[in-house]
């Protein structure tokens, strides 16, 4: 894979992040964030919908898989921005299986690192550490 296309997917994860992370906010459909993201000059990338759409249609299994990985908290507890972080890298390490689970795990370490709490990379690296070894086909 090219420099530039990983560069692409990692400024379409971070763009995912923050379609996912408006909906949890705003409740406004991903449809409706995509088109205001496309009027303020950052064209939604076939990766990011792709994304967006996974997550969108799998929210409430994401959801329990946090749960069931985080030791102690909900998915509902976690802030809006971890959450969408842990979902969209879960929905890649288990729905595409062509992108190595190490890279989905460190892509949403480095979103936390750049836009949470300085306890939430350890909390993402863990959950998905967690996940990616509990799912069989997907090793950390």
């Amino acid at each position: 894979m090219s420099a530039e296309r990983e560069g692409g997917r990692r400024a379409a994860r971070r763009q995912a992040v923050i379609l996912l992370y408006q909906h949890d906010v705003t409740g406004l459909g991903t449809e409706e964030l995509e088109r205001n993201a496309e009027r303020e000059g950052a064209p939604v990338d076939p990766f990011t919908r792709a994304l967006v759409e996974g997550v969108a249609a799998d929210t409430a299994s994401l959801d329990r898989l946090i749960t069931e990985a985080a030791e102690g908290w909900t998915a509902e507890r976690l802030a809006p921005l971890e959450r969408n972080i842990l979902r969209v890298a879960i929905h890649e390490l288990l729905d595409w299986p062509e992108i190595p689970a190490a890279v989905s795990i460190d892509e949403a370490v480095e979103l936390a690192k750049r836009y949470c709490q300085p306890e939430a990379p350890a909390l993402v690296n863990g959950i998905l550490g967690r996940i990616a070894a509990e799912h069989a086909g997907v090793s950390p």
